[in-house]
């Protein structure tokens, strides 16, 4: 052995080795390289999944639907509500996760018509506690000493039902299509040490829509509150909101409707031509009583067009040939009365006083499934499309004549009238 390799030799060592030294490498930094593994498999955005259009036009359709759960949200906390103008954007789970550090709340929203898809709501978990305390009489202060249960769960969600209910609402007006809801779920979610996300959704694993609000709630509640939007549901949204956008072009007018002109040759006489305009054949002809004024002229037509001779309606009449003596008088109509007064003093109103008419109050209304009727047991609460303190409306006979406020007369309800409906 003098040391020297052949070169058989050094590539099967080659052949051998890279094998074996990487191995143990791996073995070695097996737990140090751990956080690095989903870098190497993060997703990354795709910009091009949305353009800037499709994202103006979400953010204006997520804008007047939150501004609707924002006016919800002040009837269930009783608190000055502010929601300001979203920021759309494309996101990824890491994103999310870079963001939210601590557990929060998440709130699946599944449409179940009019759009088809999924949507989530992410809360933080200290804005659900003071939400929830809010709604169930609290003050909103000291919240976090207590943990998030299945009580603040349910009212949240209980929360989002009502506030995006009353967005979808607004999304069917806007659309121009029923759109409803299923019943929000949702789940305390550590963002941070959660490991498959799409037990969540399965569209979190890749690019979504990110929608941003700033949600104030007088001085309790000032941070972000996000909206998750798929790409498909986001462009299904945009086509939708477009096609609502478009005005309604009317139908093209059939073509009876259009004047039809006659030909010269049979255009009928105005009144400032005279009946004298067509042509007439000569006295001389043998055809006595056509200068008459009482000739129809139809019938000299007819015997026009039966003796060969076309006549010309347009046409001046020929020199030499006579005009027949036709008396023309303006039309004379009875005028109508215009004295109003006149035709007041006519109607005798006391002959339908008596007329019994049904006067009802309507305090509000809203619209259920059948399903959630037949839910329906003592102490459900149903919201209505009135905010406390609005105005209630008195209708006579289902026709709406005014509006008022309720009053208690004894022990008796009562209404008093604040504004009649013309």
């Amino acid at each position: 052995m003098d040391g020297m390799l052949s070169q058989d030799e050094i590539n099967a060592l080659l052949s051998g080795g890279i094998p074996d030294a990487p191995a143990d490498a791996a073995d070695a930094p097996s737990d140090a390289p751990a956080d690095a593994a989903p870098a190497t498999s993060s997703v990354q955005v795709d910009e091009s999944a949305l353009t800037d259009e499709e994202k103006d036009a979400i953010g204006e359709v997520a804008n007047i639907s939150m501004g609707t759960s924002a006016t919800t949200l002040y009837s269930l906390v009783n608190r000055k509500v502010n929601i300001t103008t979203p920021v759309v954007d494309l996101s990824t789970w890491d994103t999310i996760v870079a963001e939210y550090e601590r557990p929060c709340v998440f709130i699946k929203i599944k449409y179940t018509e009019g759009l088809e898809g999924t949507n989530i709501l992410i809360l933080k978990e200290h804005d659900v506690k003071i939400i929830t305390d809010l709604m169930m009489g609290g003050d909103g202060l000291n919240v976090d000493e207590n943990e998030l249960t299945d009580i603040h769960l349910s009212a949240i969600s209980e929360a989002m039902n009502q506030m995006m209910g009353s967005s979808a609402t607004s999304l069917s007006s806007m659309l121009g299509r029923m759109i409803d809801i299923s019943p929000p779920q949702a789940d305390l979610v550590d963002v941070a040490g959660m490991e498959k996300q799409e037990d969540i959704s399965s569209f979190l694993l890749g690019t979504f829509v990110r929608i941003t609000f700033r949600m104030q709630i007088e001085d309790l509640v000032d941070s972000k509150i996000m909206q998750l939007y798929p790409i498909d549901f986001a462009k299904n949204l945009y086509d939708y909101f477009m096609d609502s956008q478009e005005p309604e072009t009317p139908p093209p007018a059939p073509a009876s409707a259009a004047p039809q002109m006659a030909p010269p040759s049979m255009q009928a006489p105005s009144m400032g031509q005279g009946m004298g305009s067509p042509q007439m054949p000569p006295p001389s002809m043998g055809m006595p009583g056509m200068g008459a004024p009482s000739m129809d002229f139809s019938m000299g037509m007819g015997m026009n067009q039966g003796m060969g001779m076309q006549p010309q309606m347009g046409a001046a009449p020929q020199m030499g040939m006579p005009m027949p003596n036709i008396n023309i008088q303006p039309a004379s109509f009875t005028p109508f009365s215009t004295d109003v007064s006149a035709m007041q003093s006519q109607e005798n109103i006391a002959l339908i006083k008596d007329v019994p008419l049904e006067v009802t109050v309507e305090l509000g209304r809203t619209s259920k499934a059948i399903s959630d009727i037949l839910d329906f047991a003592p102490g459900t609460i149903i919201e209505l499309d009135k905010i406390a303190g609005e105005p209630v409306d008195v209708l006579v006979n289902g026709k709406l004549v005014a509006k008022g406020e309720v009053v208690v007369i004894e022990e008796n309800f009562g209404v008093r009238v604040t504004e009649i409906i013309n």
